[in-house]
């Protein structure tokens, strides 16, 4: 009776499941727990709980938001890049018959885990943060087109991180490398809680992903200010656009896939299973027809965001605008048409290897024309070394070398070679991290002015910007070499001890990317604390060329009190030319969404909801499910959910404008 009644009450969820027989993860847990004592006993030594509750965690304010998004990014660039160095010191000193200090359990998860983490909630998160918060300024918009469904969407994102870190406390996480291909994520195979980890906590951020590709497409797509036609969009805000319709093309293909999954895991089906007409090939097929789109959908934004460093740090337009957007729409519609070049070693025959290796080739062509825009802008242009045209020359370098060896690895012969190696882990961080992350980097030090109305101190920022770039090829070109050996991936421990140098100045390549992330994280904290003396400029730092320069920094919560009128893609240096002058009257109270608790509620539920359904906790279920309904019932009747701002309280934000403004005109 007794076990019936606790098995009711907490399902699979027992002592057992706690970690406390591994000491890397007690000493983890402590840590973290000390940590956030700390932090909720500063928050409420400053009384600032009621603060965030009110004008952050309910916001509604796509600005907001957007900072939201990249904090949480950077906050899981933490943990995903603590599993990276727990994995290169565990190879470099894995040689001699040491087995090093990580069990293999504890390895598999780690790689799972880190491969997660970085490309749902670090990368992910940061491209989404950078578009809500840029694109409605570029487009001369208040906000964007669903301000709770962005802050419901932001919110769901957090819930899946919230059940990857639980993972790391409570039961495990997957074993299966960061696709969680079957059947090796079969019950059979992984009957614990880690796949199903795995797959709650993508449906849960997959959901909020999803409605905020749909939130900023209707965004760009109804909301663009007057004058401003499709090929009048800022290169970063067609980019989003496209990145945008990849997201609602290819995320609910991850959501049926992982249903199906799910489905052989709870009731029994056999869609992925060996036997009983299942057929394990077809999550491969599924998996990376999101999962090849999910490789663009991080790229596109960060060749948007070199495009505007590009054009603002050399003082041209933009080389070859139409062929600009040309070449994104043609690398979206074929990103749909290379999936399968993930897997040529499948057995799918000549002819369709042969059809995915052109295709790929293909792809690179619109690639590389978008490099030689960037290079013709540059040509004699007066070339202004900050720090985001350092990231962007940095990228364009380390992604060339990227896009050859990805040309190389489109043939099938040498992908046969390659496929399972170590070649081919260099060859994607080549490209995420020397095209997304850099990317990003050039974007968060482009727009944090924008964002906060002061400049990041340039010293740490230089010094973060060497560590990183200099750590990437300690870090990476030696995985190239160990790949053409022949070395295998995902592997714990090594026999011959030749190799051992190589993955000695691969783990001396993390260490500097660690100095560099935390240079980084000490240029924040300096740029805090200076700011006083670092609001040189206000509105237009750089010189920029596109039209969220053409506010104040930051900008107020309406963004525009006058919905500018556009003639030119360079929105803000035409506006500029013709001699903009700041309206001083004619002012009107401005209609803005009120700030609502029911996204968070919502996601809670849902996190809620996705932790019973991983630990078979069916009461819990039922009770967050139907609260997920009432709540989301009974926020349609919240019909109070607008304010006005008066008109006196617009005359006297759009004067202090006009003052910080004045002589930049």
């Amino acid at each position: 009776m007794l076990e019936t009644l606790t098995t009711f009450l907490f399902g699979r969820l027992s002592l057992e499941s706690f970690p406390y027989h591994e000491p890397i993860v007690v000493a983890t847990f402590f840590a973290v727990m000390l940590g956030g004592i700390a932090l909720v006993a500063a928050l409420s030594y400053f009384k600032l709980w009621g603060y965030l509750w009110k004008e952050w965690f309910t916001t509604v304010d796509h600005k907001r938001i957007g900072i939201m998004y990249m904090i949480l990014g950077l906050i899981m660039l933490l943990r995903g890049f603590a599993d990276a160095i727990m994995m290169r010191a565990q190879q470099a000193i894995a040689f001699n018959g040491s087995e090093g200090y990580l069990n293999s359990h504890h390895f598999d998860q780690v790689f799972t885990a880190h491969g997660v983490i970085m490309i749902f909630f670090v990368a992910m998160p940061l491209v989404t943060g950078l578009m809500n918060y840029v694109v409605p300024l570029q487009i001369g918009a208040r906000d964007v087109s669903f301000p709770f469904l962005n802050n419901f969407s932001f919110w769901m994102t957090v819930g899946g991180a919230v059940l990857i870190m639980a993972s790391l406390f409570i039961g495990e996480f997957a074993r299966t490398g960061w696709l969680a291909y079957p059947p090796l994520s079969g019950l059979e195979a992984s009957p614990d809680v880690g796949v199903d980890y795995y797959i709650w906590a993508l449906q849960v951020a997959g959901v909020g992903t999803t409605l905020s590709g749909i939130n900023l497409i209707c965004t760009i797509i109804k909301m663009r200010a007057p004058g401003m036609t499709m090929m009048k969009m800022p290169v970063f805000t067609w980019t989003s656009l496209c990145t945008n319709v990849l997201i609602v093309a290819s995320f609910p293909i991850l959501t049926a896939v992982l249903v199906l999954l799910s489905l052989d895991r709870y009731v029994g089906t056999h869609f992925f299973t060996n036997d009983m007409g299942g057929n394990p090939m077809m999550y491969v097929n599924l998996i990376w027809i999101w999962g090849h789109p999910e490789v663009y959908i991080l790229i596109l934004p960060c060749f948007g965001i070199f495009s505007e460093v590009t054009s603002t740090f050399t003082g041209k337009k933009l080389f070859g605008y139409t062929s600009m957007v040309y070449a994104t729409v043609v690398i979206t519609i074929l990103s749909y048409l290379v999936w399968l070049h993930h897997f040529f070693t499948m057995g799918s025959g000549a002819s369709v290897n042969s059809f995915f290796g052109i295709t790929t080739m293909i792809i690179s062509i619109p690639t590389g024309a978008k490099i030689f825009n960037w290079l013709f802008t540059m040509y004699r242009g007066r070339i202004r070394f900050e720090l985001p045209m350092m990231w962007t020359i940095a990228f364009m370098l380390t992604f060339v070398i990227g896009g050859m060896t990805g040309v190389l690895l489109a043939v099938p012969p040498a992908d046969f070679v390659l496929h399972n190696s170590l070649f081919l882990i260099a060859h994607f961080h080549n490209v995420i991290i020397g095209g997304v992350l850099f990317g990003l980097f050039a974007g968060i030090y482009y727009w944090w002015p924008k964002a906060f109305g002061f400049r990041l101190d340039p010293f740490w920022g230089k010094m973060s910007f060497w560590f990183w770039v200099i750590g990437f090829y300690f870090a990476f070109m030696p995985l190239y070499v160990l790949g053409l050996m022949g070395v295998t991936r995902r592997l714990r421990v090594f026999e011959d001890p030749s190799l051992q140098i190589w993955f000695q100045i691969a783990a001396f390549g993390a260490v500097l990317i660690a100095l560099g992330i935390g240079s980084f994280l000490i240029q924040i904290a300096v740029s805090i604390l200076k700011r006083k003396q670092l609001v040189d400029v206000t509105g237009d730092p750089w010189h920029g060329r596109t039209l969220e320069w053409a506010t104040s920094s930051p900008p107020p919560d309406y963004n525009f009190a006058f919905t500018p009128v556009i003639h030119d893609n360079d929105a803000w240096w035409d506006m500029k030319k013709r001699g903009y002058v700041r309206p001083l009257e004619g002012f009107r109270p401005i209609h803005m969404p009120s700030n609502t608790g029911a996204g968070i509620i919502l996601a809670g539920l849902s996190t809620a909801l996705g932790f019973a359904l991983i630990w078979h906790i069916w009461w819990l279920a039922a009770v967050s499910f139907i609260g997920l309904l009432a709540v989301a019932i009974g926020h349609t009747f919240n019909y109070n959910r607008d304010f006005h701002i008066p008109v006196d309280e617009v005359v006297r934000t759009e004067n202090e404008r006009t003052r910080l403004l004045s002589g930049q005109v």
